[in-house]
């Protein structure tokens, strides 16, 4: 990996106006790993600038080409996949082995699929008498997470290029490693100077500006509500388009004819990966009354059995920095003021005298009305609450303001399916199913709006035009 004292503008390495940099910490180790500019405004007007030149000429490419520029990327991010994963692991503090199946396998398959998702828009279709086409948006600013930055990287940049559309990219502040080796990627695969562009920096200073920005037609967020609501005020005078992928605070629904060591197991690991630090993790557990305590003792089973490190056999590595560690901290001392059991976990640890480590931590006796049910916590915190029958469960499980994700567990897709089609959230995962970057993703709510991955991903950086012929 080079150039990490520069930005990349144009199709060249330039360097930043700014003389402010951002120290990139390993959050397990503790240790410097890189430095990075912190951009300003004068590098996004750059950069806009730029991605606005670009737009004619690349948005006037064909299908045919961008899907076989999509398979080169995928190709490039192959080749490469070490060094990206490594990337992740030393700013995330992400355990290597973890790192690669969670933070780069899917990446570079979702990269892929983004060619075969182009075949499925209507790119031009007949509608009456007329004729319906989808043109390129414009230029996209995208401001991604540092929780997943591959994969949200890959969710806006894989649907941008294939709507034909420009781009600046700002990584988060703690993981922009990896973005600059995909801007190393993209040129080599032959992406036109313009269309990617790459600014670190803050979201005060960079973000910001992205997202007030004239020339800017679409921006793209994916991060906290608070965020999200700055951002959406910010674009809202020059009325650009803004999608957010932003908190969830989603149920499982566990019933009681489910086999309840697996769904516990299922709903622990699923809270627990990536220490927790996963938007669309499940983390309010709902247990049929008669089987609560049963559900207890094996959450706690499950969740003592993972191994916090770095080394192959870790299951959770640290949270991301100091103040995530502390503000996870927080939300556990008052999810005890408030009366909940604490069953495991809940104390910071160390591996080696080193890192912001949280033990993954169980609480019972929870109520959909405590801060640690209602509040999106972002570490490795789960709630079991007891329901008494489905339809209080339901009930549970959509009282919150957000509508990210959701699970069910039941002794037949039927019954759970039948559940999953009342609870108000962008995906629902039945009976221990995994993510699917082949369909949609994204929430209702204040979890946020548009979606991203599967054709849809690509059609929210779609104008649709209507032509209309005179036919009479």
């Amino acid at each position: 990996m080079s150039n990490l004292d520069k930005i990349f503008i144009d199709g060249r390495w330039v360097e930043s106006s700014s003389l402010e940099i951002l120290d990139i910490i390993n959050p397990a180790t503790e240790t410097l790993v890189a430095r990075v500019p912190s951009g300003n405004s004068q590098d996004v007007d750059e950069a806009v600038a730029a991605a606005k030149a670009a737009f004619p000429a690349w948005s006037a490419t064909s299908v045919q080409q961008r899907q076989q520029l999509l398979l080169a990327i995928a190709d490039g991010m192959q080749a490469r996949f070490d060094e990206l994963a490594q990337a992740v692991s030393d700013s995330m503090g992400c355990p290597l082995a973890v790192a690669k199946w969670l933070q780069i396998e899917g990446p570079i398959e979702a990269m892929r699929l983004f060619a075969e998702h182009m075949d499925a828009v209507k790119w031009e279709e007949p509608m009456h008498d007329s004729i319906v086409v989808r043109e390129p948006a414009g230029v996209c600013a995208f401001i991604n997470p540092w929780n997943y930055p591959l994969h949200q990287f890959v969710g806006k940049v894989g649907a941008a290029l294939a709507a034909g559309c420009t781009m600046v990219v700002k990584p988060s502040e703690q993981t922009p490693l990896q973005d600059y080796i995909m801007a190393e990627i993209l040129a080599e695969a032959g992406v036109p100077a313009g269309v990617f562009n790459l600014v670190p920096g803050t979201g005060q200073n960079v973000g910001a500006h992205l997202s007030q920005h004239i020339d800017v037609d679409v921006v793209s967020f994916t991060g906290s509500t608070r965020a999200g609501v700055e951002i959406a005020k910010a674009a809202a005078p020059t009325v650009k388009r803004v999608t957010q992928e932003l908190g969830g605070k989603s149920p499982l629904i566990i019933t009681a004819s489910a086999d309840l060591e697996a769904a516990v197991r299922f709903g622990v690991e699923d809270v627990m990966i990536n220490s927790g630090q996963t938007c669309v993790a499940l983390t309010r557990m709902l247990v049929p009354s008669g089987s609560y305590e049963e559900a207890v003792a094996i959450a706690k089973e499950v969740a003592e059995s993972l191994e916090i490190g770095i080394d192959d056999q870790a299951f959770l590595g640290p949270m991301s920095s100091q103040l995530q560690q502390q503000r996870v901290m927080a939300y556990i001392e008052k999810g005890v003021n408030e009366g909940g059991r604490l069953v495991c976990g809940g104390e910071t640890q160390q591996v080696e005298g080193k890192g912001f480590y949280i033990q993954p931590t169980i609480f019972a006796d929870v109520n959909n009305q405590m801060a640690i049910a209602r509040e999106e916590i972002f570490g490795p915190v789960l709630c079991i609450i007891p329901y008494t029958d489905i339809e209080e469960a339901v009930s549970i499980a959509n009282d919150t303001p957000y509508g990210l994700s959701s699970g069910v567990f039941a002794g037949s897709e039927s019954e759970a399916l039948a559940i999953a089609r009342k609870i108000r959230a962008g995906q629902c995962y039945l009976n221990g199913a995994l993510f699917d970057s082949r369909v949609p993703f994204g929430g209702y709510k204040q979890s946020g709006n548009g979606r991203e991955f599967s054709s849809l991903g690509i059609e929210e950086f779609l104008e649709v035009k209507a032509i209309q012929r005179n036919v009479g």
